[in-house]
């Protein structure tokens, strides 16, 4: 699959086989993405926890409330994005520039891990909306929690939606 092809395939899966383990050899490879993924200054300011069994059903129910996330206990693996600090370089830019490169990191390597695992035939759904405080408790992190992401194979017959998106002229303007 190619970079287009990845996009274009990539949504956020809602609809988990909890049946059905990822190999070691798929996560492997995802992980070993997210470490190529660029950052301020090369500083890598964010940490992946990795849940599995038990430990994934508990954070998988510290993103859920109010009916939010209801599928997110069928996925077999949750990742947990939490800050690390800046290097010294990318902190004292934070400062100057007041921009917040921890959190452009993050997205940059959200994108990362989503990508390969759509390249590797799974499903994931970036959760924004979680419980940090029980998250962080349950991993046993100093850093602050940003994103969990749902990782597994979609269950059989889960349908590709169409893509809503804007139009190119309302997103890009050409200059000079």
């Amino acid at each position: 699959m190619n970079f287009t092809e990845i996009a274009q395939t990539r949504q956020s899966c809602r609809s988990y086989d909890p049946t059905r383990e990822v190999e070691a050899e798929k996560l492997d490879t995802i992980l070993a993405a997210a470490c190529l993924s660029p950052s301020a200054c090369n500083g890598q300011p964010y940490h992946i926890t990795v849940c599995k069994g038990e430990i994934a059903k508990k954070v998988a129910e510290a993103t859920r409330d109010m009916g939010i996330n209801a599928f997110a206990p069928d996925a077999p693996i949750l990742l947990v994005i939490s800050e690390k600090p800046y290097v010294a370089k990318a902190a004292l830019g934070a400062r100057l520039k007041k921009n917040d490169y921890r959190s452009i990191d993050i997205g940059i390597l959200s994108a990362y891990l989503t990508a390969e695992a759509t390249a590797q035939g799974l499903g994931t759904c970036i959760l924004g909306w979680l419980n940090e405080a029980e998250i962080r408790e349950l991993c046993g992190l100093d850093g602050a929690v940003r994103l969990v992401i749902t990782l597994g194979y979609a269950k059989e017959g889960d349908p590709h939606r169409q893509k809503k998106r804007k139009e190119l002229d309302e997103l890009v303007s050409v200059i000079g």
